[in-house]
């Protein structure tokens, strides 16, 4: 049975992320949801894919699969941290049974039981079998494989061995399923991406792409060269703005709100009772039999018994380091946001030793004795400079070859094994602190060294008691009372934000929030505010009173956006600056159009906010331009111009261009343009593989309304 340990220990990651790897190919990560289970009035569907209806039950069925999955193979409950991830991974998992594999069986991609032999002990085994049985040196071990297999399909009639027995073949049996998915995938995928094809003309295009060079000198203007107060925008030119370019202004659903937040903050009172209470504590600290025992259990910190070197003491205790000694009873005292009381358990010498030094490191050039002379040669002289009273710390900074050099050359503190042992050998040998008397050959190099504090073998154990500072029962419900005022019969945005004016609460704003968003702004985790938004909230109605982290939470939507296209009124604003600019780039063509002379006689109409500028090797399937940014279609105006002729006013990305082809440079044709074919097949490959993720997701018709319960 000794190979079902090996399954649950080396396999268990590969298996547990195979099936979002798997299914991840074809469904992107902008699926909605997650949270804590809640009762939606009489629905009880979660959504719909593929023209199924998703119930509660089936979702909650999928994410127990994979929480008992987690259970087994990381020996605890999910967490907070890992829920959300699993209750994704079960919704892409009903999207691959719900509308990825009926595509797979609509076109007859099937995986037969000959190809999972092959995958798993023929001559083409998976990569993920053979990563889960590897032999001391890392090679697979196809023996190991075979008698796991073995042991798999033998039943044990020990009862303590079955269940181990029973969690391994689960693993097992899941693990071939989903390679079985994987396998599907791949050839539904190579089915339609094997039929893409580049002609050679295409080919041959993308070669004088990428290698024909324009000559050009242009003048260029930017918008801001005629002032925002010179331009009036109308609602009319918003308009048709807005009506030509609308199919820009897609949108999923989205909604805003307004919130005003009551901090749960510890009070002076809260915090002065938590210091009287460690106070107690530490008088009982002082007579305690079992140090590490009392302070375990009266702590609310992580590290209730510690070992400590004389460079890693707390600060309080580094101070009197002198005069530590095993009793002492330190505290209580303020360490950040908690009150801590320390007692030092035992003060002695350890077989680790702490020292510190700083250095100046030398490198040679190359593995020759020639380069390495030279290099101690150099390092020779400037620890001579050194001891002629150069500081250490500016010739380190001047000519050491690592990341200390910025630091003067401190390493800082390190214990026994925490460097190359020759470097170690010769810092913890110094009986005294100072710059050591010659250089030190390590594999890295000569090594100047300034030992700044000797080796000390002393340790010392403490324990600790912690509490954080955090706000008492009384409080909290004192902020609790606050935010229930404040909520209570109250309706609409603007009677929100009045009656936060006359209790002087600050309202704050949390815009485009998404469906599946677990943050608002600052706060944190928020997922319970958003479930609320998206399943009660509508414009104007106000939220019951949230407990997140640190703060009670009040909340009012404010305004949402449905799938579909943004409305007019929505986007307005957003655009005014881009029709403002489409405005301006008519005046300024208009201007250059009634002038002649030379592009920086044309310069002068505009002052020093126009510039004149060159490139001697402009390539088409570039997208930038000196002087001007990224602008594709200048680079495109540019191209398409004769040589020695000059082009007309035009509004390119950030302002009007005026180009001039001094000379194009056409790259001489090859006779094999097979590294330019193979390079358009590989980037159109990469697009379809999207692109069948796209297809499918939008053919299944996917409603996820996860956030009405979760």
């Amino acid at each position: 049975m000794a190979l079902i340990g090996t399954l649950r220990n080396k396999m268990t990651k590969w298996v547990v992320g195979f099936v979002a790897v798997a299914i991840s190919a074809f469904v992107l990560n902008d699926l909605f949801g997650n949270g804590p289970t809640a009762v939606f009035g009489n629905e009880n569907n979660v959504g719909e894919i593929g023209g199924s209806d998703i119930s509660l039950k089936e979702y909650q069925d999928a994410i127990q699969e994979r929480e008992n999955n987690y259970i087994m193979n990381f020996g605890r409950q999910p967490g907070d941290r890992e829920r959300p991830l699993l209750q994704q991974q079960a919704w892409e998992y009903l999207i691959a049974q719900k509308a990825i594999k009926p595509e797979f069986e609509r076109v007859g991609v099937r995986v037969t039981a000959d190809e999972i032999w092959d995958m798993i002990q023929g001559k083409n085994i998976d990569e993920g079998v053979k990563n889960s049985f590897l032999d001391s040196a890392g090679n697979f071990d196809r023996a190991r494989l075979m008698q796991f297999i073995e042991e798999s399909e033998a039943v044990p009639t020990d009862p303590n061995l079955y269940a181990m027995w029973q969690q391994g073949n689960y693993r097992w049996n899941t693990f071939k399923r989903d390679m079985e998915l994987g396998r599907e995938r791949i050839k539904y995928e190579n089915l339609l991406i094997k039929s893409n094809y580049v002609t050679k003309a295409e080919a041959e295009r993308d070669y004088h792409k990428q290698n024909d060079v324009a000559e050009a000198k242009y003048l260029y203007v930017p918008f801001f060269a005629i002032s925002d107060s010179a331009i009036t925008v109308t609602d009319s030119d918003l308009r048709a703005y807005y009506d030509r370019t609308k199919a820009r202004y897609k949108a999923e659903q989205m909604r805003n709100l307004n919130y005003v937040a009551f901090s749960i903050e510890a009070s002076a009172a809260d915090s002065l009772q938590i210091r009287e209470d460690l106070k107690t504590l530490a008088e009982g600290f002082k007579t305690a039999v079992d140090d590490s025992l009392y302070a375990s259990t009266n702590t609310e910190g992580n590290e209730p018994f510690t070992k400590y070197t004389p460079s890693t003491l707390p600060t309080m205790l580094a101070t009197q380091k002198e005069n530590l000694t095993a009793g002492m009873v330190f505290g209580p005292f303020l360490d950040g946001g908690s009150y801590k009381v320390v007692k030092i358990v035992k003060a002695g010498r350890d077989t680790v030793g702490t020292a510190r030094a700083s250095h100046i490191l030398i490198r040679w050039d190359d593995e020759s004795e020639a380069a390495k002379k030279t290099a101690k040669e150099k390092a020779r002289k400037i620890l001579a400079e050194i001891k002629g009273g150069a500081s250490f710390a500016e010739k380190a900074r001047e000519h050491g070859t690592d990341g200390s050099a910025s630091q003067g050359g401190d390493l800082g503190s390190f214990s026994s094994g925490g460097m190359v042992k020759p470097f170690e050998d010769a810092v913890f040998g110094a009986k005294k602190t100072g710059v050591l008397a010659d250089v030190v050959e390590t594999q890295f190099g000569y090594h100047l060294i300034d030992v700044t504090e000797v080796v000390d073998y002393t340790s010392y154990s403490v324990a600790t008691i912690e509490y954080a500072i955090t706000a008492s029962e009384e409080t909290q419900n004192a902020a609790f009372l606050k935010a229930q005022t404040f909520a209570a019969d109250l309706s609409g945005v603007k009677e929100f934000a009045d009656r936060a004016k006359e209790q002087n609460l600050a309202v704050n704003q949390a815009n485009n929030i998404r469906t599946n968003d677990r943050r608002l702004n600052d706060l944190g985790d928020a997922r319970q505010v958003i479930t609320w938004l998206f399943r009660d909230g509508k414009v104007g109605k106000v939220s019951e009173v949230y407990e997140l982290t640190s703060d009670y939470i009040v909340a009012v939507m404010t305004s949402e956006t449905n799938d579909g296209v943004r409305s007019f009124e929505s986007v307005k604003e957003e655009i005014t600056q881009a029709v403002r600019n489409e405005l301006k780039g008519k005046k300024i063509i208009e201007t250059l159009k009634a002038k002649t002379g030379t592009l920086e006689e044309l310069a002068k109409e505009f002052g020093t906010d126009a510039t004149v500028g060159s490139s001697s090797d402009l390539k088409f399937n570039s997208n930038t331009i000196p002087s001007i940014g990224l602008d594709p279609v200048a680079v495109g105006k540019i191209f398409a111009l004769e040589n020695g002729k000059r082009s007309e006013p035009f509004a390119g990305e950030n302002g009007v261009v005026v180009a001039e082809l001094q000379n194009k440079t056409i790259a001489p044709a090859i006779g094999d343009y097979t590294m330019f074919k193979t390079q358009l097949q590989q980037s159109l490959d990469g697009r379809s593989s999207l692109g069948i993720a796209e297809a499918i997701k939008e053919s299944a018709g996917i409603q996820d309304k996860r956030y009405k319960f979760f």
